[in-house]
């Protein structure tokens, strides 16, 4: 199993890191435009495989991708960070070069490739991988809703003061602020609703500070967060090369689920050895279709950029 991870940067290091410690891959090739950043990122991740008892070869090198070349599965995480006060929106004219590019040659190397796009604004880099590969829609994914849902479930635990594996639930929608739907209704903690244990108040909390985590991280940090991008990301890697047919809720090409077509939009999948093996259709209430609607409008217009800049 050979992985690519296209950017060498704190997101593109920590996945290739945790893909090499689940030990799952044969092989994680780094690739970066920056000369020899690749390379030395891989190096310095090889020095600890004795440390963390892991076999997986990781290689770097700069701009080259006929070393990607076999590669199974491929995840782009190439692009322009969010600075403090910038929105996923305002990367869109800098990232959809880069994220065009990339597709085509990951696809030209390796024309059996999944992709994973991690790239902002994530749900229109999805689209335009889609757009600019022509790959079936099974085979691209975007990030977004795995990570968002982790740090839900990270703010649930944190109102109930209860371990995180005891909490489940998702988000739905766009990955951005303000295109995300925490599904505060159908989450549970062991199977029991948490709003048998949290007001409707301190759920509103959640859920709000759950739309501005990458915001919050971002003013925090200075730049994006990597950790737990890198974790999502290493998790929906390991479930293509393992096929274990996880649920995961991620950007996927809509074909008339959820009332959408040509879109790409966070909602839940079965994620195994063919990528995208079921887009899963969970009934939605009134308030939660009209939030989806809403949030499918906001990334059309985005998506509309594409073609305006002549990119798609």
């Amino acid at each position: 199993m050979k992985v690519t991870v296209v950017g060498a940067g704190a997101v593109g290091a920590s996945c290739a890191e945790y893909i090499a410690i689940k030990d799952f891959a044969s092989e994680v090739v780094l690739i970066d435009i920056k000369e020899g950043f690749a390379e030395g990122k891989a190096m310095d991740l090889m020095q600890t495989a004795s440390l963390n008892s892991f076999d997986t070869k990781i290689t770097g090198t700069t701009n080259d991708y006929s070393k990607t070349a076999g590669s199974d599965i491929a995840v782009i995480t190439s692009g322009i960070p969010r600075k403090p006060g910038m929105t996923r929106e305002e990367l869109i004219s800098t990232n959809a070069g880069i994220v065009k590019s990339v597709s085509e040659n990951l696809i030209k190397h390796s024309p059996d490739v999944i992709i994973i796009v991690v790239s902002n604004p994530m749900d229109t880099m999805t689209y335009l991988a889609h757009k600019a590969t022509g790959l079936p829609k099974n085979r691209i994914i975007g990030m977004g809703g795995a990570l968002d849902s982790a740090r839900f479930k990270y703010r649930l635990a944190e109102a109930l003061e209860c371990p995180q594996s005891d909490v489940d639930g998702m988000v739905i929608g766009a990955h951005s602020d303000t295109g995300m739907i925490p599904l505060t209704r159908l989450a549970t903690r062991n199977s029991v609703p948490v709003s048998k244990f949290l007001s409707d108040d301190k759920l509103t909390y959640v859920k709000e500070e759950t739309k501005v985590g990458g915001a919050t991280l971002t003013k925090l940090l200075g730049t994006s967060a990597w950790y737990a991008p890198g974790a999502a990301v290493s998790a929906m890697v390991q479930a293509i090369a393992c096929d274990t047919k996880k649920m995961f809720p991620c950007s996927a090409f809509l074909s008339g689920e959820y009332g959408q077509s040509d879109i790409a939009l966070g909602v839940p999948v079965i994620i195994g050895k063919g990528g995208i093996e079921q887009i899963v259709e969970i009934e939605l209430d009134s308030a939660e279709q009209e939030n989806f609607k809403t949030s499918a409008d906001a990334v059309r217009k985005m998506n509309d950029v594409l073609t305006e800049m002549s990119v798609i």
